[in-house]
């Protein structure tokens, strides 16, 4: 082959390699944002993508004990480090389930071209005076309900004397199946006085502890809804490839939409199960129907337990309001047949398959979290392991995880 030949191949190579190695931008628009990632890297012949549903039935398992003891290790570090931390660490997960939760209220204010930073400043205030004008309403009613109670509750104790034989009969059973002898008696253990000196200085810590935390909440929050996706562009702008910039920012968006539409679901179920006792409470009398149905709301956070509560809650409501009557039963009851008619068909039917969560899952995410972090744990646990089974479903190596949560 002649030199003038071989320079006419290497002048061909070089023009291709320029055009190929020409800096491209990618705009890859979804729920009206985009992201804009520019890299001048020669592109691969095969920039072909599998869509995630074509994926979602491949579940690899590791095959390496060392994979599956170093994730094991790893996982409990994570919690050591959440339990220790939990001050910091609750605010910020409290602040990130926010922000999914406000993420479509901010989108649909810029898409009126609303700058992002007043549409986050505006979504936070909307959560601020709906809970302050959520706790102006409910204070009255509940001290009023809490200065009932020392009179009432000796009264509903005489009204339900008759019961008081069989309980002791049961107790008596009870001991006797235990091997516990009559003339034994269970010694319980006497809880320490409580020293007075030391009670506002408790109440002041506590006070004060509640309130950092939640101004952390609300900057983190602020800062999440105006420049979340920050992190985003920096990984889209690391990977190599234009396929794997592309399959990140699918992954990304499709866990954000999902996981956005979950929270949202979830909030508005909550708030018809809410309306639904109030209107219960309204027609069968019980004094403060709007206090009943903000509690039938909040606790229909926390499934399962949730509903074991306000059974109990109603029915103490429903004895001082009504007397100890038959009559007392009936909104029990029908906040029973609503919480019955949510979780057995409204519920699956809205969520489907795709956000349902094995209920053995629930009950221990619920009691970990609760022993975690208390009852925020408690109300966060349920929406934090839904987030979890979203992104093990839409990350391939995980998608065992997410098929072991599902229902």
């Amino acid at each position: 082959m002649s030199d003038d030949i071989k320079d006419h191949i290497k002048t061909d190579d070089v023009i291709i390699e320029k055009e190929i190695k020409t800096a491209f931008t990618t705009e890859l628009i979804a729920e009206g944002e985009r992201f804009h990632a520019t890299t001048a890297s020669i592109t691969t012949e095969d920039t072909t993508i599998r869509p995630i549903e074509n994926e979602r039935e491949e579940m690899p398992l590791p095959t390496e004990a060392r994979t599956v003891f170093l994730g094991g290790l790893f996982l409990l570090a994570v919690l050591a480090v959440m339990y220790v931390a939990a001050e910091i660490v609750l605010p910020l997960v409290l602040a990130i389930v926010l922000k999914l939760l406000l993420q479509p209220v901010v989108r649909l204010l810029e898409r009126i071209h609303l700058p992002r930073a007043l549409g986050a400043l505006f979504a936070i205030i909307l959560l601020l005076v709906a809970l302050a004008a959520t706790i102006s309403a409910l204070t009255g009613p509940a001290a009023a309900w809490a200065s009932k109670l020392p009179d009432a509750l000796p009264q509903i104790q005489a009204k339900l004397a008759f019961l008081q034989r069989p309980i002791e009969h049961a107790q008596h059973m009870l001991q006797m199946v235990q091997g516990i002898g009559s003339d034994e008696t269970l010694a319980l253990p006497q809880a320490p006085a409580a020293r007075s000196s030391n009670l506002m200085g408790a109440v002041f810590s506590g006070t004060a502890t509640v309130a950092a935390g939640f101004l952390t909440t609300l900057v983190v929050l602020f800062y999440l809804l105006v420049s979340g996706e920050t992190f985003l562009r920096r990984l889209v702008e690391i990977l190599p490839r234009f396929a794997e910039k592309r399959q990140a920012v699918e992954i990304s968006l499709h866990i954000e939409r999902d996981v956005s539409a979950y929270l949202v679901s979830v909030t508005l179920i909550n708030a018809v199960v809410g309306l639904a006792t109030f209107l219960v409470m309204w027609l069968c009398g019980v004094e403060n129907p709007l206090l009943w149905g903000v509690i039938a709301f909040v606790l229909n956070f926390v499934p399962i337990l949730g509903a074991m509560v306000g059974i109990v809650v109603f029915l103490l409501a429903s004895v001082l309001s009504l007397g100890v009557t038959w009559w007392a039963l009936m909104p029990v009851g029908l906040y029973f047949c609503i919480h019955l008619v949510e979780g057995e068909f409204v519920t699956p039917m809205l969520m489907a398959r795709r956000f349902t969560i094995n209920p053995v899952a629930v009950i221990l995410a619920l009691v970990f979290w609760y022993w975690m972090w208390g009852v925020p744990g408690a109300i966060l646990a349920v929406p934090m392991l839904a987030i979890t089974k979203i992104v093990c479903d839409d990350i391939r190596p995980l998608r065992a995880i997410g098929h072991f949560l599902e229902a």
